[in-house]
């Protein structure tokens, strides 16, 4: 088997850091839903203690995705470069991947700076 292209190893890294992303915003979303729920029960002893730490592992899971949006940033920067070097000895199948994940890259960018206004 063929070692893999720079190319497809520049799609591989956009592909894995967008569902890198994606798999902390589940987590934010569970973790939300956790401090709602500890929020509206009662009588739980350890309840102080239990909201200090899902707001804290609230507060890390941001805290992740300023320094990951940086790596997409450069990732996808990265990988357009290479679809421009390889564009004439590149196959077909490769080109498109990498369109593709340039494409899932833009959209996650404009999330996140469109999040971040809010």
């Amino acid at each position: 088997m063929a070692p893999p292209t720079p190319l497809a190893i520049a799609t591989g890294s956009v592909t894995r850091l967008i569902k890198e992303e994606a798999s902390y915003h589940r987590e934010l979303i569970q973790q939300q839903a956790r401090l709602e729920k500890l929020l509206a029960s009662e009588g739980d002893e350890n309840k102080e203690w239990s909201l200090k730490q899902e707001r804290t592992a609230i507060e890390e899971t941001r805290a992740v995705f300023p320094p990951l949006q940086l790596r997409i940033e450069d990732a996808l920067h990265k990988l357009e470069d290479q679809l421009e070097r390889s564009q004439g000895d590149a196959n077909e199948a490769e080109v498109g991947k990498a369109k593709e994940a340039i494409e899932s890259a833009k959209k996650a960018v404009e999330g996140a700076k469109g999040d971040a206004g809010k």
